[in-house]
Formats: structure tokens, sequence, C-alpha cells
């Protein structure tokens, strides 16, 4: 090993940290490759914020490195004029996740920050409403989104709702780079944490529901779709959100559908990947049902199998999806003439370029 390495290995060793992560290197010590491998290198946060496998070290996701990036983000915030000095933070249902978001709740608070936490896991939606509707500055999701049982992670949200984006992001990645281990305030301030309950959730599901286009319930009473979570945090809102817009046949993969941080009934919680899908894809066909939804753990990402000609139940990918939606949504404004110059769509370099073809032609 470097002598850097070895250098961070020993300060790990002492204080700032505490014991029972002294105790856990000590044993960490005995396992030459993962030692290594926990310490060679600093683990990253980037655009959107940061994942990885869950431990002690530098390269691990722990109280320590979740807690100088929350240090930094405090910094950035007490350093800025006419902005919110608030935050709100969700979680989802990996391990460690509520234990990782109240380090964050303490840290942010012990700088004199306001904090909202949920507090139960909810989904990295309603996360991003929250911190408009409590006027807050930043977001944080404790989540590793798709990745395997071992991976948590923290994604960071700004005051548009957002995932960070260009300047904001090198300005906060600057101030964490700044900040050591010992600087981290971990004394929470408990006067400043206030805890967001089930009473919030009504709101966003009303919200969901104003803003929906087709207004027509009554013809969603004879749709039969199936739903999987699977183990996530989708399981809170959509059961209810499902029955009030009006979707009475709607069916639940019941396995599925209860928090698990192992993810026992599928190898990887992507809602994208058809085997995920594979129990769901089981009841719909038992039920005659002509759709499934799943969502990833944090409810940001998006599965959808429908049927085709040949009425066999088909996954469609992203870009697939994009199109389908946004052809209904374009079709239906255009139809009630609430189409101007003002409109504009706005979509990613990873994105399909049939958006603009769909544009085109209206």
């Amino acid at each position: 090993m470097t002598e850097e390495i070895l250098k961070n290995i020993n300060n790990w060793g002492k204080k700032p940290f505490d014991n029972k992560t002294i105790q856990e290197l000590n044993i960490l010590k005995k396992n030459h490759s993962e030692l290594h491998e926990s310490f060679y290198k600093n683990l990253e946060f980037g655009t959107g914020g940061m994942r990885g496998i869950m431990g002690i070290g530098t390269n691990r996701i722990n109280k320590y490195t979740i807690g100088k990036n929350t240090q930094g983000i405090s910094n950035f915030i007490n350093n800025q004029q006419n902005i919110s000095k608030k935050v709100v933070i969700a979680f989802d249902c990996r391990k460690n996740s509520d234990i990782l978001a109240k380090i964050v709740a303490d840290v942010f608070s012990a700088n004199g920050i306001k904090v909202y936490l949920f507090s139960s896991l909810r989904p990295t939606p309603e996360l991003s409403y929250a911190v408009r509707k409590l006027n807050c500055t930043c977001g944080i999701v404790l989540t590793a989104s798709h990745n395997p049982p071992k991976y948590n992670g923290y994604k960071v949200y700004w005051s548009d709702g957002g995932q960070i984006v260009p300047p904001i992001d090198k300005k906060l990645i600057s101030e964490i780079e700044k900040i050591q281990f010992e600087d981290v305030k971990f004394n929470a301030n408990n006067s400043l944490i206030e805890i967001i309950e089930q009473e919030f959730d009504n709101e966003f599901i009303n919200l969901c529901l104003s803003t929906g286009l087709n207004k027509e319930i009554i013809s969603r009473k004879e749709n039969k779709i199936v739903f999987t979570a699977l183990h996530g945090t989708s399981s809170v809102i959509m059961p209810r959100l499902l029955k009030k817009a009006g979707y009475l046949n709607a069916k639940f993969e019941k396995s599925q559908m209860s928090p698990d941080g192992n993810f026992s009934t599928v190898k990887s919680p992507n809602p994208e990947e058809i085997e995920s899908m594979d129990l769901a894809l089981k009841l719909a066909n038992l039920e005659n049902a002509e759709m499934v939804i799943g969502t990833d753990p944090d409810a940001d990402r998006l599965g959808v199998a429908v049927r085709d000609l040949d009425n066999n139940l088909v996954l469609i990918n992203g870009n697939q999806l994009m199109i389908v939606v946004f052809d209904y949504l374009l079709k239906l404004k255009s139809n009630n003439e609430e189409l101007n110059k003002d409109y504009f769509i706005a979509s990613t370099i990873v994105s399909t370029p049939m958006i603009k073809k769909n544009c085109s032609k209206l």
C-alpha cells in the first residue's frame, strides 16, 4: 500500500472517529484486499451526489463520508446571502438509510440550518415537491437508486426541486473538498429538526392528481393495471394515489410492496430490466391486465410493460415511453388549442432525437 493509503488508515484509528469505527477498522485490517479497497481513494461527490458500498473508509458510504458532504453543503448555504437556510431530507428502504438520514439532519442542524426530516421512507418525487413547498434551498435523499443491496448513497436537490446542475454542483464540490473529517459538526440542534408526518403525503397525492391532464376518472374504473414497488418507497404512495385517481381494478404484486433493503425477490431492483418485473408480469397475465408499472427503490425510475399486437406484454424502454407520453400530451393540448410559442420541450443528450420530430409536426 502507498504511504497515502496507510496514512488514511492510521487516521481512522483515532479521533475524531468513534470507538465503533475504530473497532471495525481493526477487524478490517485482517482483510488486506478489502482494506485497500476501502481506503485507496476518496468516494467521489459528483453531479447529482454520491453513491457507493457501505462500510468504513474513505471510499465507502458511512457516517463520516456522508457527514463531510453535509458539512460542505452547510458551509455553502451559510456563506450565501438571500437564500433560505432550510433543507429537507428523505430516505428510501435501503439498509441504514434512516440512520444516515438522521446523521445528515444532525449535521445541518448543528450548523444552524432548519431541517425538515421525513418520519419514514418516502419517494424521491415527494422530496422534490417538499423542497419547493417548504421553501428550502436544498433537499437530500439517502438512496442508491437501483444499485445492489450493499450500496447506499446521497442525492442532492436544489431549490427548484431538481437535482443539482452546473454551476451549483461545482461550487458544492469545492466546499466539500475543503472539509477535513474533524471539521464535521455532528452535535445536533434538535430544536431545528422538524419531523414531516404522513399528512404531507395527502398534499403530494392531491397535487399529482390536480396536475394530470386527463380528468376523466370514469374511464379508469375498467382499466386493469398491475403495479410493483420492487420493495421500495412507492409502496407508501401508489396504492392510495391509484385508488383516488379512479383505478379501482389496480392490482399489486404483494410480495414486492413491503420495503426490503435486501430486495429479496429480485437480482436487481431496476424496473427497466425485464427480470425484475417477472413477478408483476406473471400477475398481469393471470389478471389479464393491459399494463404493468414498476418503480425503483426511491421511485424516480419507471418501468412500463404494455401488450403488443399479439397480446404479449412487452417492456418498453425509456425513450419509447417518453415518445408515447409526449405524443399524447402534445395532441391533447393541440386539440384543446392550448399550445403557443411559449411552450418548449427540454430533453437531454441521452434521449432520442425523435422528440424533435414530434414537435416539428405540430
